[in-house]
């Protein structure tokens, strides 16, 4: 990324009413090799000037990310359309809490419901607390080293950007979980095509690099699909970098009652703010259909499938299944 001197740098007030605002961001963190993958997530405020994100308890794996490698970047930038509001882009370093998995799931029933709780409105608070496996939660807490702001949510505009004036040091992470790791619950994708396909109905996409040893996620001016991947145009103040990378795809509904998610990853090479994608396969995503009765169905079919695995991470970290208990008024 290119630095030049901000107009008008972000603060963090401005940064935290754009988090507490969105339904979704992008959430970037690195595997073991070094190699970026990135979802779209919620993004909450923390109370110690964090932005912090979450992941179940059935699917940790982009927690466990973060805490064997704490360089992250989260990215709020709409779906790309003409709503003007601004890009964010907030790198730094990850915390993982999952010492308490009681308080841990208390907050996101309690803030999650009180920001997307659409999709759970009327529904039987008896059928609310058999919902364990989706509201048990890992959070990731981000301290911010750099802010980047593309006001508007211009991208031909150079970017704003905050540093921190002092070097970054995050509270350590909860102790990883014991046991071995639960086998992935499903096989990868063979093709990654037919996934492609797909994503061409969901707008453009977010790319992230490696930058600078960070993960640096961006919203795309424009995608072109090409035989083995996509010709990417970046955002102004972004320079393409060599190496490995992900692509995000994706839209919701709303409240997020539903989405859709694609996400492909493979190598890329270019120069300026243009950057050529190889793509090498597709991630296996949980989207969840825009009809009411078969998004029941899936939500209901995961849930057989997850439920198995609630009461074997709770385990793994030496603490009961936590409840869902009803948010205090």
């Amino acid at each position: 990324m290119t630095a030049s001197v901000p107009t008008s740098a972000p603060t963090a007030y401005e940064v935290a009413e754009i988090f507490d605002r969105a339904l979704v961001c992008e959430y970037a963190s690195l595997t073991r090799d070094g190699r970026p993958v990135t979802w779209p997530v919620t993004p909450y405020v923390g109370a110690g000037g964090t932005f912090d994100v979450s992941t179940g308890l059935t699917y940790p794996d982009k927690a466990e990310r973060a805490r064997r490698d704490p360089r992250v970047a989260l990215l709020c930038s709409g779906d790309g359309g003409p709503d003007r509001a601004p890009v964010v882009l907030v790198q730094g370093q990850a915390t993982v809490r999952d010492a308490d998995l009681q308080a841990g799931t208390d907050r996101y029933v309690r803030e999650s419901m009180a920001k997307t709780g659409a999709g759970f409105a009327g529904m039987p608070w008896f059928v609310v607390k058999r919902l364990g496996w989706y509201f048990a939660r890992v959070w990731v807490e981000v301290t911010p080293e750099r802010i980047v702001r593309w006001p508007d949510g211009d991208l031909s505009r150079t970017p704003d950007i905050w540093t921190s004036p002092a070097r970054v040091v995050a509270p350590a992470s909860d102790p990883a979980p014991t046991g071995p790791r639960l086998p992935s619950r499903s096989a990868p994708p063979v093709d990654w095509r037919p996934f492609a396909d797909r994503a061409a109905r969901l707008g453009g996409p977010v790319v992230t690099m490696v930058a600078d040893g960070m993960p640096l996620a961006v919203r795309t001016r424009s995608a072109v699909r090409t035989g083995d991947g996509f010709d990417l145009r970046l955002p102004a103040g972004v320079q393409a970098a060599d190496g490995p990378v992900c692509l995000t795809f994706h839209r919701h509904g709303p409240a997020m009652e539903w989405q859709e998610n694609v996400v492909l990853v493979g190598s890329a090479a270019g120069a300026g703010d243009r950057l050529s994608v190889r793509v090498e396969r597709a991630l296996n995503d949980w989207s969840l259909p825009g009809d009411r009765r078969e998004r029941g169905r899936s939500f209901l079919g995961q849930g057989r499938l997850l439920r198995k695995r609630l009461a074997a991470e709770a385990a793994r970290r030496g603490q009961p299944v936590p409840r869902v208990r009803r948010p205090r008024a």
